[in-house]
């Protein structure tokens, strides 16, 4: 049986799996990121090494790779990357995987393997169109057509956060987890230190209004975003992740009822919407398919 590495590159860890063709996954773990204390060849062997200690016990046959940053799939190349990633840009991480471990390796966008990997094994199955968007800290965003991502000239396509939904503010400067975290403190009067997404649910659940308010307040911005979004691409599916995804018995009612506000009718009754599926292994999963449809 074949057996792929797969790789999940975040800003503190980096996830790890071995899987096989099918996409179930035999082993995972993972290991922090070192990229901050001994630079990307400290990352890279890393990674390597992890590698050849699974390459005694399994067939490996190629190397998959989900990366924070945008990236440049056609060459393995990253363009850019967030700050606490030193002298990653411009790193063509693939090609240094390939030749240390030489086996051949791809490099995906980390919301793009999450969106392919709900696409194949999750959230995404059985239709042609989908968006994914992914609600943390920012949010990231993803468009599949018949399985394939809409990279964009640039490699920039799906980064739909940082569409302008005033004059003054982005899409994620409103509806993301920060915005929402910054909401509730603002109304108690607290530090934002003192609250977290996990926090705030519980406050909300346990009939805490000014939680909950913020909370409805964040559902009607995403919701206004993914309208957006629904006019121009028209997608089947929106696919939700990120950490709100953990809630969504709470949250699917809000959004569903203010897209239903937001979208004509004819869209809204050809709209699909789901709550990612795969949590934290999408981004190995999505690597995997990244390689196997590339190969």
């Amino acid at each position: 049986m074949k057996h792929y590495m797969c790789f999940d590159i975040g800003g503190t860890s980096v996830k790890f799996g071995v899987a096989g063709e099918d996409g179930a996954l035999l082993q995972k773990n993972e290991i922090p990121n070192v990229i901050t204390r001994k630079g990307v060849d400290g990352l890279v062997e890393s990674l390597a090494s992890v590698t050849e200690r699974y390459r005694q016990e399994y067939n490996l046959r190629g190397i998959a790779v989900s990366t924070a940053g945008v990236v440049d799939p056609e060459k393995g190349l990253i363009l850019y990357a967030p700050k606490y990633f030193p002298g990653y840009p411009g790193t063509v991480l693939g090609e240094r995987l390939e030749k240390r471990c030489d086996l051949p390796c791809t490099v995906e966008n980390d919301v793009n393997a999450a969106a392919l990997g709900e696409y194949w094994l999750g959230a995404g199955q059985g239709v042609k169109s989908l968006f994914c968007i992914t609600v943390g800290t920012g949010i990231g965003g993803c468009a599949l057509l018949d399985g394939r991502v809409i990279h964009g000239a640039a490699c920039f396509g799906g980064e739909a956060g940082l569409q302008h939904i005033t004059p003054d503010s982005t899409w994620e400067e409103m509806a993301s987890t920060r915005a929402l975290i910054r909401n509730v403190a603002a109304a108690k009067g607290i530090p934002e230190t003192a609250l977290d997404g996990r926090k705030i649910f519980a406050l909300a659940q346990g009939g805490d209004e000014e939680a909950a308010a913020a909370i409805a307040r964040q559902m009607d911005d995403l919701a206004t975003g993914i309208a957006n979004i629904c006019y121009i691409l028209n997608p089947e599916r929106i696919i939700v992740g990120g950490g709100i995804a953990a809630q969504e018995a709470y949250l699917y009612p809000l959004l569903d009822t203010a897209l239903r506000e937001k979208l004509f009718p004819l869209v809204y009754e050809k709209l699909t919407l789901r709550f990612a599926a795969l949590q934290n292994d999408a981004g190995m999963l999505g690597a995997l398919y990244n390689l196997l449809q590339r190969q």
